[in-house]
């Protein structure tokens, strides 16, 4: 996923929901620095995307602009854009490998990793009627970061 287009969605979500948040709390909240909250931040009001409002003598409040919904809203379909293809490309893999071991004759498999990326590959299982097992003699199908590894 494209990095700056989850950043930007999440900011505007957080601002949307608490117009009063800080940058700090922002920043805790995308677990990045204050600076980096600051920079997306000053560009989007470069942008007409959010504007400052001043609640209190130091205290800023943040508004959405338009514009601002607008970009969100364009962000919020790129996201999911990107979402979908890379579930497709993860069954496509995970179909190719599951393909290799029925060639090989086995039917079940061992499931190795974590995250989303693991449970495509679970249901892509599933559904070619391969039993998932936890048995360290079966052939292991490996999920790191984004690969789809068999190991036979």
């Amino acid at each position: 996923m494209d990095v700056e287009i989850t950043r930007d969605l999440h900011l505007l979500e957080h601002i949307e929901a608490d117009p009063d948040v800080n940058q700090t709390t922002l920043a805790d909240k995308l677990g990045v620095a204050v600076g980096t909250v600051n920079w997306h931040l000053k560009r989007m009001v470069a942008k007409g995307y959010v504007k400052l409002q001043r609640a209190e003598r130091k205290k800023l409040r943040y508004i959405i602009t338009p514009e601002g919904l607008a970009f969100r809203a364009r962000l919020t379909v790129d996201y999911i854009e990107q979402s979908f293809n890379l579930y497709r490309r993860t069954r496509t893999r995970a179909h190719e490998q599951i393909r290799k071991l029925r060639e090989a004759g086995h039917t079940r498999i061992r499931l190795s990793g974590t995250g989303d990326i693991l449970d495509i590959c679970r249901l892509t299982c599933l559904e070619m009627g391969v039993d998932v097992v936890d048995d360290p003699a079966v052939p292991a199908l490996e999920v790191e970061g984004l690969k789809v590894v068999l190991k036979m």
